[in-house]
């Protein structure tokens, strides 16, 4: 089963799936806010740095919580995606607790950040392969 059927499946449609994906790939790739490095960054900022290089490296991935991700995304910021993807506030964080460690995963096969145009086409292809 592929991540989208496991993002799809856990929120029992494609409708919602595909809305809280869209996010995601919108919240690593924003380049207000430094795209993926920047969102990395401020997982390092809030103290979950140690998490965050999980995903980046070539290890298992560590778990993270609804709470940990609203902490260091912060309130206004999930409130707005919430909105966005037509989620709860506290849905939208205990997906993306779920979704952000192996989407981050997806998009740094090799344990390092890729560059800007490699991200881009790395995003592209996670779209369509969860989406299409």
């Amino acid at each position: 089963m592929g991540l989208f059927d496991s993002v799809a499946g856990a929120l029992g449609g494609q409708g919602e799936g595909n809305a809280l994906m869209t996010t995601v790939m919108a919240l690593v790739n924003d380049p207000n806010s430094g795209g993926l490095a920047g969102l990395l960054e401020k997982f390092k900022a809030g103290g979950l740095g140690h998490l965050a290089d999980s995903w980046v490296g070539t290890g298992e991935n560590l778990p993270i919580t609804a709470d940990q991700v609203s902490k260091v995304l912060g309130s206004g910021l999930i409130q707005q995606l919430a909105a966005k993807a037509g989620l709860s506030t506290d849905a939208l964080s205990g997906q993306l607790a779920q979704l952000l460690p192996q989407v981050i995963d997806k998009l740094t096969p090799n344990g390092s950040l890729p560059e800007a145009s490699s991200l881009q086409q790395g995003l592209g292809g996670v779209m369509k392969g969860l989406l299409g």
